[in-house]
């Protein structure tokens, strides 16, 4: 299963992998014709209802496959308010061909005629809530067409992840959907098509998996999430560098608990940091009561960056664990705590594979099998699991993607309390797969550009001035 958000990702994904999407139209489009095929009797008259995005598209396509019906094309809409290149290029195509294909500038216009299969390509997964016009019309015309009819990907107006609908829906006999079956179909007659997307399209991460950012014009501050820090004493780079990092990933504030021993130097690092230290040269159980009350505040806390092995601090980590209930970064000495820990929090911890193994996890070269034994340790232990290396791996113990971009200048110090930063800030808005593969991802393309620029010799500070548009992509992509 795969729901509308992750198949968009995914699309994308494939086409970065250089499966163009004009060629995922082109077998999408030819999957409907089969479908059509496989509920029409020969010679039946089929009418194809087509908006005007890539759902509609399919439906073009299809329609070049279709010449032994009495196929009709319907746009809903005039055709220069196709939104996509390719879906207008296969109207195009229609029209030069001579296809019988009619442009409905007024839902009112609409005649189907007497069908007897009607094809719903109005609107696909990406589209949720209550048809408008010309779709509610037109939904109403096809439910009372008395036609078989097919829905391409989705029936319109219904929510693919749910099966709701907010209002009129096209009430479709079958269904034919494309890759994997989709959360909200299984009270229809569904069809999945394989149309050759990848494997590794939506296994491996890619610039799809930015999707799950948005910016809304409306937006207020706090809406983007709220970081809390909590490193430093043996070290004082490592906590600067996260919470930096948790702001150029667009968190709103972040601020650093820290020992007041090191905290000028912290601050150093970077005016816009926020302070807030508690007493001593590291942390204690002494200083626990004011980490909590600072973490209870915050949307998600970066656990561990420079905080060292100390046997007491390790034990205040515990003691946290055990207590919290929120949702968490664990990296770096911290992490070897964490199997020993019963927590109601939402953990996503950031192990090299040495640290792995001090977790008790597995070992394994090859990352196809780093990913089965990582999954299964993460489904043991409970917790999202970002593995760094070559491939990174991540999983949950149910979902499971891995992450090639990066380099060998990246193994300098400090470049993965860079990317712990960014995965708390990532999840504070997102869930752990999702902000740990979009880190991964980030992170390593924001290295890769640093040493395609310069060469190697990269510091770990270098990558924060790319994370934005590591994240975000920028016009030169």
């Amino acid at each position: 299963m795969i729901t509308a958000e992750r198949m968009a990702a995914v699309d994308e994904n494939a086409a970065a992998l250089g499966v163009p999407r004009k060629q995922l139209m082109e077998s999408s489009g030819n999957a409907v014709a089969a479908a059509v095929r496989r509920v029409a009797d020969p010679d039946d008259s089929v009418a194809l209802v087509c908006g005007r995005g890539n759902n509609g598209g399919d439906a073009f396509v299809a329609a070049r496959f279709l010449d032994d019906y009495d196929a009709t094309v319907h746009l809903l809409g005039r055709p220069e308010t196709i939104s996509t290149d390719i879906a207008r290029e296969n109207w195009t195509a229609l029209e030069r061909a001579e296809y019988d294909s009619r442009v409905v500038r007024d839902s009112r216009d609409l005649d189907l005629g007497a069908p007897d299969v009607v094809v719903d390509a109005m609107l696909g997964t990406g589209v949720a809530g209550a048809l408008r016009e010309p779709e509610r019309s037109a939904a109403a015309a096809i439910n009372e067409s008395g036609a078989t009819v097919l829905a391409v990907d989705v029936p319109s107006g219904v929510d693919a992840d749910t099966g709701e609908a907010a209002g009129v829906a096209v009430d479709a006999d079958h269904v034919v959907t494309f890759h994997d079956a989709k959360p909200g179909l299984d009270d229809w007659d569904v069809t999945v098509a394989d149309i050759g997307i990848p494997e590794t399209a939506e296994l491996f991460a890619g610039p799809g998996d930015r999707r799950v950012l948005t910016r809304p014009g409306d937006a207020h501050k706090g809406d983007f999430g709220e970081v809390l820090v909590v490193g430093g004493g043996p070290y004082t780079g490592a906590p600067a560098l996260a919470a930096q990092a948790a702001m150029r990933a667009g968190a709103d504030l972040v601020r650093v608990a820290c020992p007041r021993a090191v905290a000028r130097e912290v601050q150093g690092f970077e005016a816009g940091l926020i302070l807030r230290p508690f007493d001593g040269d590291r942390l204690t159980a002494e200083g626990l009561d004011h980490v909590r009350t600072l973490a209870a505040d915050h949307d998600a806390v970066v656990f561990g960056p420079g905080l060292g092995d100390h046997e007491a601090t390790l034990a205040a980590v515990g003691d946290f664990l055990a207590d919290y209930d929120g949702r968490a970064v664990i990296d770096a000495d911290a992490l070897q705590v964490v199997p020993e820990v019963e927590t109601e929090a939402t953990l996503l911890c950031t192990p090299h594979q040495g640290e792995l193994r001090g977790m008790g996890g597995p070992s394994a070269d090859d990352w196809r099998a780093r990913l089965d034994a990582v999954a299964d340790f993460a489904a043991d232990i409970g917790h999202t699991l970002l593995v760094k290396g070559a491939y990174d791996v991540i999983s949950d113990g149910a979902d499971a993607r891995a992450n090639r971009t990066g380099n060998p200048g990246m193994t300098v110090g400090g470049t993965g309390d860079v990317l712990a930063g960014m995965a708390g800030a990532l999840l504070s808005t997102q869930e752990p797969v999702d902000a740990a593969t979009l880190a991964a991802y980030a992170n390593g393309l924001a290295g890769d550009r640093i040493v395609d620029r310069q060469g190697y010799g990269l510091l770990a500070s270098d990558l924060l001035p790319e994370l934005p548009r590591a994240l975000w992509g920028g016009r030169d992509e």
